[in-house]
C-alpha cells in the first residue's frame, strides 16, 4: 500500500473517531503516533459496522431497521475481503485490512465482534445476567482484545488480553446504563429480563415513572459491575508501555465517570443525557498521568476479584447459545 493511501485511510479514521466518540478520541491522543493511528483505523471499522447494521451515521437516531440481516451480511463480506487483502470498497473496511496486516489481528477476532452486531440485528434482549455479559463481550470486550493486540500485546499474554476485554465490558455497561432512555426510544432494552422481573417491572415498562426507584436500583447494580470491570482493566493497564498505560487509564477514568455520574444522579439519571465535560476529561487525563506512575490501588485489586465473568466464561456462554438468539 502506498504511503498516500495509508495517510488517506488514517485521515478518514481520525474523522470517524472525532465524530463518533469524543471521549475515546481525547484519550487516543495520548498514544505514540504509530499506536494512535492504528487505534483510529480499528475504531473506524467498528464504528462503520455498527452504523451499517443499525442504519445510522456515527451513532445517533436509528434508521429503518428492516433489512438488518442483509446489512449484517454486507459487514461479514466486507470484513472477509479486508482480511483477504482485497479492496472492500469502503475506507473503514480497508482500514481494518491495513491495521490487521500491520499488527496480526485475525478474522476470528473480528468475527467475535460481528456476533454482537448479529444480536442487535436479531432484535435481541438479554434474559439473564449472563446474556447481558455475553452481549458486552461481543460488542465491546472483543474490541478491547483487538485494541490490545493493536497496542502490541502478544496473543499468548492471556491475562493481559482478559483485562483488555474487561475494559471494553466496563465501557459497555456504562453506555447501557446511560442510554436506557435512548435505547427504549429505539425499541431496544439491554436490561436482563430476570432483573426486571426481580424488581416487578413488566418488560418494556422500565421507564414509567412508577418504576423509577426500581430502575435506579437496577442501574446502580450495573454501574457497580462497570466499576469492578474497570478495576480489573487497570491491573492489565499496568503491564503496558508508558504512553499506552496513560491513554488506557485516561479512557478508563472518563468512561468510569459516566457510570459514576449515572449512579450519582439516581432517579434523575435520565432527565437528560449524562455527558462528561471537556474540563472533566482533561482532569481524568491529568489523573491518569499520575496513576500511570503508581501501583494499582489495593481497593482496585479487591474490587477486581469480584469480577463475575471472565473472558473464558463469556466465550463458553457464546458457544452454548446461538449468537442471534432472540429473547423478545
Amino acid at each position: 500500500m502506498s504511503l498516500d493511501r495509508r495517510a488517506a485511510l488514517v485521515s478518514n479514521a481520525r474523522t470517524s473517531i472525532l465524530k463518533g466518540s469524543k471521549s475515546f478520541a481525547a484519550a487516543s491522543h495520548l498514544f505514540d503516533r504509530e499506536t494512535r493511528e492504528r487505534v483510529w483505523l480499528l475504531y473506524a471499522w467498528c464504528r462503520r459496522c455498527d452504523d451499517i447494521v443499525d442504519a445510522q451515521d456515527h451513532g445517533g437516531v436509528l434508521g429503518d431497521q428492516s433489512g438488518a440481516a442483509e446489512r449484517l451480511e454486507i459487514v461479514r463480506t466486507k470484513t472477509a475481503l479486508a482480511f483477504a487483502g482485497q479492496d472492500a470498497g469502503d475506507p473503514a473496511f480497508d482500514a481494518l485490512g491495513l491495521v490487521a496486516r500491520e499488527t496480526g489481528l485475525t478474522l476470528d477476532m473480528a468475527d467475535a465482534v460481528i456476533e454482537g452486531f448479529a444480536l442487535d440485528a436479531a432484535d435481541w434482549q438479554p434474559h439473564s445476567e449472563g446474556d447481558l455479559m455475553r452481549y458486552c463481550w461481543h460488542v465491546a470486550g472483543a474490541v478491547g482484545v483487538m485494541m490490545a493486540v493493536v497496542m502490541g500485546v502478544h496473543p499468548d499474554e492471556v491475562d493481559t488480553l482478559d483485562r483488555a476485554c474487561d475494559l471494553g465490558i466496563a465501557f459497555q455497561l456504562a453506555n447501557i446504563a446511560r442510554d436506557i432512555e435512548e435505547d427504549d426510544a429505539a425499541e431496544r432494552c439491554y436490561i436482563p429480563i430476570d432483573w426486571l422481573v426481580a424488581e416487578d417491572i413488566p418488560p418494556g415498562e422500565q421507564l414509567r415513572p412508577r418504576f423509577r426507584a426500581q430502575l435506579t436500583r437496577i442501574v446502580g447494580k450495573m454501574c457497580k459491575m462497570a466499576h469492578i470491570y474497570e478495576c480489573s482493566a487497570r491491573i492489565g493497564a499496568a503491564r503496558l508501555k508508558g504512553r499506552q498505560r496513560w491513554a488506557i487509564l485516561a479512557a478508563a477514568g472518563i468512561y468510569g465517570e459516566i457510570a459514576r455520574e449515572v449512579a450519582r444522579r439516581g432517579d434523575h439519571a435520565w432527565d437528560h443525557r449524562t455527558v462528561i465535560s471537556n474540563a472533566r476529561k482533561f482532569g481524568h487525563i491529568g489523573k491518569a498521568a499520575w496513576a500511570a506512575l503508581r501501583p494499582v490501588p489495593l481497593s482496585c485489586v479487591v474490587a477486581a476479584s469480584e469480577r463475575p465473568f471472565s473472558r473464558a466464561d463469556l466465550i463458553a456462554l457464546s458457544r452454548r447459545k446461538p449468537a442471534a438468539a432472540s429473547w423478545t
